[in-house]
């Protein structure tokens, strides 16, 4: 058996039955007043959580570029070292220097 929940949000608080009961016999109306803040809109709150996914987002795509970068400028000295250190490349006769020595 479930235990009985009440739905979300401000609700009217119960009214016993015998006082509706009497005040229905009696003719009164039954006032119940519920109190509220008096706030138009959404709290901040509502907005931070996906301010915050979407910058930890960014953060996490700058990181991403920034070690493409690194990765690619160390690619880019490991051949030009390579290169620099093999020389002309020869095939069949016709050779291909891939890198000029400064003299």
């Amino acid at each position: 058996m479930a235990a009985h929940r009440d739905p979300p949000g401000i609700i009217a608080p119960h009214v016993p039955a015998d006082d509706y009961r009497r005040a229905e016999a009696a003719g009164a109306p039954v006032v119940i007043v519920v109190h509220t803040d008096g706030r138009t809109g959404r709290p901040a709150r509502d907005y931070l959580f996906p301010l915050a996914v979407a910058g930890a987002g960014v953060i996490g795509i700058f990181g991403l570029v920034a070690a493409f970068l690194a990765l690619l400028d160390f690619a880019v000295q490991t051949a030009v070292t390579i290169g620099g250190a093999a020389g002309p490349i020869g095939v069949g006769g016709i050779t291909l220097r891939l890198f000029r020595k400064n003299t």
